[in-house]
C-alpha cells in the first residue's frame, strides 16, 4: 500500500480513494478535485481548454464550439504526470463534458517514460454501478470495500424505511443547467424516488435531457430544486435569478408555495461518488421535511426567494 501513487482525474473517484482509506496515497488530481480538503494543495494535472467563469450560457456555448470543432474539452498536465510517477491513474468515458475522457488519458499515458500507470476508467449511470466502481478501484488498489458500501448503503436503507410506505410522493423537477435548461438524469431520478418524491423528466440511468421552459410550465411540478453542475449556492442562486422574471414563473406551484430550491450541485449530486449519499440525504430534507433533518440546511441547500416578476 505504501508504494501506491495514485493520480485522480476527476473529483468522484478522489472521494472514492478518500473513502477507501487511501487519501495519503494520492499524488496528483484534476482541476476540479476539492474534496477532501487535504488534497487541495496537490499537483493539478488536467486543466479546461474554455474559460470556465461567467454565465451559464456563456460556458455552454464555449463548450459546445470546442465539441463542434472536434476538440477536447480538457487537456491532460503530460509533463506532470510524468514527475509524478503514478502507479495507478483514475479517470471516466460517461462525460466528455464533465472530465478529462479515456481516450485523452491512454493518450497521454502512452507517451510517460518513467512510468507505465494503470488506467482505472469509471462509466456509472445508477446508484449500484457506483458500488460496482467503488468495488473495482478498491480491487485495483489492494483494499477491501465491503465496509465502505455498507456503511453507505445502511444510510440509504434508513431513508427508504421511512419513504417506501409514503401515500403522498410530490412531483419534483431537478434542473441540472439552468442556461440552456437542463433536467438531472443518470442516478437523480433514483436518488428522488428514495427520498420519497416522483421526478420529472429524468429517466433513471440515462443522460440528462434537455428541457423546453414549456415543458417545466406544463408539469408545474410540486418542487423544483436547482442542482447545476460545478456551481456552488452562491453562484447557482445567481444563476437562476433570471428565470424568476419569467411571466410563467409566479403561476407555478412550486413558486407558489415557496418550495422552490437551490442546492450546492459542485459539492453534491454530480459527483458520482460517496457523497451522493449525502444528496439523498439533502433531497429527503427538502422533499419531506416533516420526516428528515439531517442538518444540511443553510450549506448543502436553501430555499431559494427569487425577485419577483415586474408587474
Amino acid at each position: 500500500m505504501n508504494q501506491l501513487r495514485i493520480v485522480s482525474l476527476i473529483p468522484s473517484a478522489t472521494e472514492i480513494v478518500a473513502a477507501l482509506g487511501l487519501t495519503d496515497a494520492i499524488v496528483g488530481r484534476s482541476h476540479e478535485c476539492d474534496y477532501p480538503a487535504e488534497i487541495q494543495n496537490l499537483p493539478v494535472c488536467t486543466q479546461p481548454k474554455f474559460n470556465p467563469e461567467g454565465t451559464s450560457s456563456e460556458i455552454h456555448n464555449r463548450v459546445t464550439e470546442l465539441l463542434q470543432n472536434a476538440l477536447s474539452v480538457y487537456k491532460v498536465e503530460i509533463d506532470t504526470l510524468e514527475k509524478l510517477q503514478p502507479t495507478h491513474i483514475i479517470t471516466q468515458a460517461q462525460c466528455e463534458v464533465c472530465a478529462c475522457s479515456l481516450t485523452e488519458v491512454e493518450q497521454a499515458v502512452s507517451t510517460l517514460v518513467n512510468s507505465q500507470p494503470e488506467i482505472i476508467s469509471l462509466q456509472p449511470n445508477l446508484l449500484a454501478e457506483i458500488w460496482t466502481d467503488i468495488g473495482r478501484v478498491a480491487a485495483a488498489l489492494g483494499v477491501d470495500a465491503q465496509s465502505t458500501i455498507a456503511l453507505l448503503q445502511s444510510r440509504i436503507d434508513a431513508i427508504i424505511l421511512k419513504t417506501e410506505t409514503l401515500t403522498v410522493k410530490p412531483t419534483v423537477a431537478c434542473i441540472e443547467w439552468i442556461e440552456p435548461l437542463m433536467a438531472a438524469g443518470n442516478w437523480i431520478p433514483e436518488l428522488v424516488a428514495m427520498a420519497g418524491g416522483d421526478s420529472l423528466f429524468g429517466i433513471v440511468g440515462e443522460h440528462s435531457p434537455w428541457l423546453q421552459w414549456e415543458s417545466l410550465v406544463e408539469a408545474n411540478p410540486d418542487l423544483i430544486i436547482f442542482m447545476p453542475c460545478g456551481f456552488d449556492l452562491n453562484r447557482t442562486r445567481t444563476e437562476a435569478m433570471p428565470i424568476a422574471q419569467y411571466t410563467e414563473w409566479q403561476d407555478l406551484q412550486a413558486v407558489k408555495t415557496g418550495k422552490v430550491y437551490i442546492t450546492d450541485g459542485n459539492a453534491y449530486f454530480n459527483r458520482p461518488g460517496p457523497r451522493l449519499v449525502d444528496s439523498l440525504e439533502i433531497l429527503a430534507e427538502i422533499i419531506h421535511p416533516e420526516i428528515f433533518d439531517f442538518g444540511y440546511r443553510g450549506n448543502g441547500w436553501q430555499p431559494f426567494f427569487p425577485v419577483p416578476a415586474a408587474s
